[in-house]
């Protein structure tokens, strides 16, 4: 399948935007763990997730991570253009969970084809509206939810995305996922396993019990 099959809204575009798309856009694979677009140091265009995951973060002036949200494929990358969204006052950095391979869309030629196409501004406008409410849901987590109850979710959450109970992950990964310290999350590992919900090894956490993660992470 191609760029026209990914793309959400190609059938309610006329044939010559289309082709001023088709005409512009660059085909990328990139290998897991790679930033692919450093803050607002650059405007890369917009991305369509062809295959892999994609993480979009930000950086504190300290320099500790909070994961925003996470890409997959078909999903289109707003941030990694946000030159061409001049209220965007933050820096989101882009980086590569899997491998992954997807197109770009040069951001001045997306700019013109939205400018011109209600329906391709409509799709941009929704886009944008779930990514700001990913990151509201965020907040609320933090503002609310105690960090026990948070680490007990993005274990859940890592367990379905991945498809095993048997996760791939340092306490370092998740600190930087929740934005928080790696040793906070070590003590919070630790009462876990003392509890029989999960078991530690070197760079692993393997869920024991997940409906008491899943009590923990609802309540």
């Amino acid at each position: 399948m191609g760029f026209s099959d990914y793309f959400a809204v190609w059938d309610k575009m006329t044939p010559e935007r289309q082709n001023r798309i088709l005409g512009s856009i660059a085909s990328r694979k990139v290998k897991k763990g790679v930033i692919i677009q450093n803050g607002g140091e650059e405007c890369s265009g917009l991305l369509l997730i062809k295959s892999g995951q994609l993480r979009a973060y930000m950086l504190s002036p300290e320099g500790r991570e909070i994961t925003l949200y996470r890409l997959f494929e078909r999903d289109l990358c707003l941030f990694s253009a946000s030159c061409i969204m001049k209220s965007i006052q933050f820096d989101v950095t882009i980086e590569t969970e899997k491998d992954t391979e997807f197109w770009i869309i040069p951001a001045e030629v997306y700019k013109g084809v939205m400018e011109e196409s209600a329906p391709v501004a409509n799709y941009t406008n929704e886009i944008m509206a779930a990514r700001f409410s990913e990151v509201m849901w965020l907040i609320e987590q933090i503002m609310w939810k105690s960090m026990d109850k948070r680490v007990a979710g993005f274990l859940l959450e890592e367990s379905a995305l991945e498809g095993t109970e048997q996760l791939k992950l340092t306490h370092e990964n998740i600190a930087n996922h929740l934005g928080t310290h790696r040793e906070v999350v070590t003590r919070m590992l630790r009462y876990f396993q003392s509890e029989g919900m999960v078991s530690l090894t070197r760079g692993t956490v393997k869920i024991m019990d997940a409906e008491r993660l899943r009590s923990l992470a609802d309540h």
